[in-house]
């Protein structure tokens, strides 16, 4: 990501006001029991932490990345606050560069950031059994436009997953999708 871009987004994070309230992605809401209430979770630009707060008062352990420096120590101010900071790690991270790397995971939460070369490394991320939900901009209901994905760009992608609810309309596009257990028949 260039500087200009890294220096935008740490302006937005300045000039937002914060909300402190942990939530799960409203797209994700209706399927918030779908997600463990233990283990591991990465969440991917997670921006000020609110979801990755969520996940952690949820009980599992939780990295978050975002390439902007005001965001992390938003969200490191977020999980203090709320009591969870021992369960939470963020980290400034460039995803221009890839997915960081790190073990697998539980669940893999990426809200409003789309990178389709990244794709292929978050569903590689989760363990057996885990839980991938993901939501973009989507050209679905929408003007197309560089950062918005292509009708069923999510479904193509994420392919080799169970998808268990998806979307597509208004200008977004979601997926929740688990990856196969080895072994299950």
């Amino acid at each position: 990501m260039s500087e200009q871009d890294r220096v935008r987004w740490d302006a937005v994070y300045t000039d937002r006001e914060s909300d402190d309230v942990p939530a799960l992605p409203r797209v994700f809401v209706g399927h918030a029991d779908w997600f463990p209430v233990t283990g591991s979770a990465l969440e991917v630009a997670c921006g000020s932490g609110l979801g990755a707060v969520w996940l952690a008062q949820r009980g599992l352990q939780v990295w978050g990345t975002d390439v902007s420096a005001v965001a992390i120590r938003q969200a490191r101010q977020l999980a203090a606050h709320h009591g969870v900071a021992e369960r939470c790690r963020f980290e400034v991270a460039d995803l221009d560069e890839g997915l960081p790397a790190g073990p697998a995971v539980d669940v893999v939460l990426c809200h409003r950031f789309r990178d389709p070369q990244l794709y292929p490394a978050l569903a590689t991320r989760l363990r057996p059994g885990g839980l991938l939900a993901v939501c973009v901009l989507s050209e679905v209901g929408a003007q197309p436009g560089r950062f918005r994905a292509a009708p069923r760009e999510l479904e193509v992608a994420f392919a080799g997953l169970e998808t268990l609810a998806a979307y597509e309309g208004a200008g977004e596009a979601w997926l929740v999708a688990r990856a196969p257990v080895t072994g299950r028949r």
